[in-house]
């Protein structure tokens, strides 16, 4: 198993630096490769942050690179992702709203946003 970081994933996505690019792929193509969450949202925090990338667009990329890799908490990823490119949220509370959706994890927060969106779930506490 090989974990990728989240510069070899922004090297591999962006195609920025063609030896890098291809080290990473040479990874991909061998198989076995698992991401993180964390690393995940790290991506999107650059992508969107640093190369200024629509909510839509960087969902689109990182489903299309999910495919090609294993995560522990994929299911957990992907509804994420889906609320991030629906919703204004930072991608972090986009995955704790995930963790309460897929996993009915109660989620304790002063955050808004996150509060408003899980009342429309049905685990909440603002304590």
């Amino acid at each position: 198993m090989v974990m990728f970081d989240a510069n070899m994933i922004l090297r591999y996505l962006l195609n920025d630096n063609s030896v890098m690019a291809e080290r990473a792929e040479q990874y991909l193509e061998a198989g076995n490769v698992s991401v993180t969450i964390e690393v995940i949202a790290e991506v999107i925090y650059v992508l969107k942050g640093v190369y200024l990338l629509e909510r839509g667009k960087i969902v689109d990329v990182v489903k299309d690179f999910l495919e090609l890799v294993s995560c522990q908490e994929k299911r957990v990823l992907s509804f994420a992702l889906d609320t991030f490119g629906k919703h204004n949220l930072d991608f972090v509370d986009c995955v704790l709203y995930a963790y309460n959706c897929v996993k009915d994890a109660e989620i304790a927060t002063f955050d808004k946003q996150l509060l408003k969106l899980l009342s429309e779930n049905k685990t909440i506490s603002s304590s």
